[in-house]
């Protein structure tokens, strides 16, 4: 019996096979998977993927998503994939789902001649005639397929979200806020989308009990929130987020980090950040991070 087939059903390994035309989508289509926690693979031999299967279903690899990229690049192996699917239908405890990426015929010609990519199948013809054989190479496949997605009039973005949409576990999706907070006398961070500089408001460091602490201490946080200049900046920055952070979702971004600046990173950045990842996190996967917090001088 094999590791896969005694583990609990509570357990089930997810696994995507990833097909359809070349052209429609794959690359974009793999980095989604990524992006919600699959472990991709690219290309691999049907005939090793239960091998592969085996390997994953270690319990001691505790890898429960999987995503297999399996196209016409690798032809010489590609006509073993019917069979190998239905070797690991009778498998219990893994749930197999077959994604198929489809185009019509004149944007996968575009598409290629963007590119100036050769199509797997066309040989020294054209890149037409590749396409219609792979159109009859994977008439089953496609019948198979539990999801069929059509790209002919999508945008990559729009195939993240889809896929996103069918096969996340999580409303929130892949789409990550990351807050950060930093000292402007360390640098700013050379990976901030948004970089807020917060030195303007009252610096708990040149109140004696509060200089040792942090943002991350009560006493610290409701001594920066109390000011009407904070409350203020809040009120604004609500506002400007609420534009914002929807339009950077929409136009495709993994994540978007957001850092907040002061002096040191202790003190009033640290509880911006704090605040506005809880804020924000009712809404979108969040994360929260202080990179100075424990830079202190000397």
């Amino acid at each position: 019996m094999t590791d896969i087939q005694t583990e609990t059903a509570q357990e089930k390994m997810e696994l995507v096979i990833i097909t359809g035309m070349s052209g429609a989508g794959k690359t974009v289509a793999v980095q989604s998977f990524e992006d919600l926690g699959f472990y991709c693979i690219d290309n691999l031999p049907p005939e090793l993927l239960p091998t592969f299967l085996n390997l994953m279903g270690d319990s001691d690899r505790r890898l429960r998503r999987v995503a297999v990229v399996m196209d016409m690049r690798g032809r010489e192996y590609f006509d073993s994939l019917i069979g190998t699917l239905d070797k690991i239908a009778v498998q219990d405890n893994l749930d197999t789902r077959i994604l198929f990426l489809d185009a019509d015929d004149g944007t996968l010609v575009k598409r290629y001649k963007e590119t100036r990519r050769k199509h797997p199948l066309s040989g020294n013809g054209l890149v037409s005639d590749g396409i219609r054989r792979e159109r009859e190479m994977l008439s089953e496949l496609k019948g198979r397929a539990r999801y069929i997605f059509n790209t002919t009039h999508m945008l990559p973005r729009q195939l993240r979200e889809k896929i996103v949409d069918n096969f996340s576990k999580t409303s929130k999706g892949t789409f990550t806020v990351n807050v950060m907070s930093f000292g402007y006398k360390h640098g700013i961070p050379i990976d901030a989308d948004i970089v807020l500089d917060v030195r303007f408001l009252p610096n708990p460091y040149y109140i004696e009990e509060l200089k040792p602490l942090t943002g991350l201490q009560s006493e610290v946080s409701d001594y920066v929130l109390k000011w009407n200049d904070t409350r203020e900046l809040i009120s604004k920055l609500e506002d400007l987020f609420r534009f914002l952070i929807p339009r950077y979702r929409e136009e495709g971004k993994a994540q978007l980090v957001i850092a907040f600046g002061c002096t040191g990173g202790q003190h009033r950045s640290v509880t911006l950040a704090e605040y506005f990842a809880e804020k924000l996190s009712a809404e979108y996967k969040t994360a929260v991070s202080h990179r100075d917090i424990n830079h202190r001088k000397g």
